[in-house]
């Protein structure tokens, strides 16, 4: 048995992996997919968020757990485990980034994000008049996040988007060799993801080696798109 814990991206829950659970703890394994601070029903205030409210929010669960945890991160939260596995590197069994920021030391999500010529999500992005947060229309994220889902996936998950903090992805992470470079990584590459493009991801994982890429011929939410081929690759990582 392994414990498992799931990190959204931005925008998401942990509801987002409501497809992925039950393969999951289907199989005995145990699994975490918490609300990282402002996100699905955790309603911190957007002005009192930062990265490391994020990393805290993983590594207690960490802390909780009696053998060390697969993380895995998706988009956004691939830029979280990898802060957690600096953090607690005794704590982490495997990181598996699903379409995720696989970020070097002292750079941040927007950094990686504005070289991102091929995504459709960063012109979409609907700021707060006072720059702490940004949105995602439901037309736009239909098309960025959901390209391959089923209708009713896309029209509940688009209902349950939030504003994104801004701060988190602003603030880079600081990741060394000794810690973070310890984890064994695992990369899942979506490979016709129109919101952290392919051409991205490939340079983030080559900057940053993995011991393994897998791709998937999907969008960017695989977790609805290709829930038995994600379960699937995340199964493996137990054995």
């Amino acid at each position: 048995m392994s414990t498992y814990v799931l990190v959204h991206g931005s925008w998401h829950g942990g509801w987002c992996w409501e497809k992925i659970v039950p393969s999951l703890a289907g199989a005995g394994h145990v699994v975490r997919a918490p609300d990282l601070p402002g996100h699905g029903d955790d309603k911190t205030p957007i002005a009192a968020i930062n990265s490391e409210g994020y990393v805290v929010r993983v590594s207690e669960i960490l802390e909780s757990l009696a053998e060390p945890a697969i993380l895995v991160g998706h988009s956004m939260g691939g830029m979280v485990i990898s802060q957690v596995a600096e953090r607690q590197p005794d704590k982490v069994r495997a990181l598996a980034y699903v379409a995720g920021f696989l970020l070097s030391d002292g750079q941040s999500v927007l950094d990686a994000a504005q070289t991102d010529t091929e995504s459709l999500l960063m012109p979409s992005l609907e700021w707060a008049a006072d720059g702490l947060s940004a949105a995602v229309p439901p037309a736009s994220a239909r098309i960025a996040f959901y390209g391959h889902c089923e209708e009713a996936d896309v029209a509940a998950a688009t209902a349950r988007l939030c504003a994104e903090p801004a701060v988190p992805v602003m603030t880079p992470i600081h990741v060394t060799d000794a810690r973070f470079g310890r984890a064994h990584r695992v990369y899942v590459e979506c490979s016709e993801d129109r919101a952290v493009s392919p051409s991205l991801q490939r340079a983030m994982y080559a900057a940053t080696s993995c011991a393994r890429v897998v791709s998937l011929a999907t969008d960017h939410s695989p977790f609805y798109s290709k829930p038995d081929e994600l379960a699937a690759i995340l199964l493996s990582l137990s054995q």
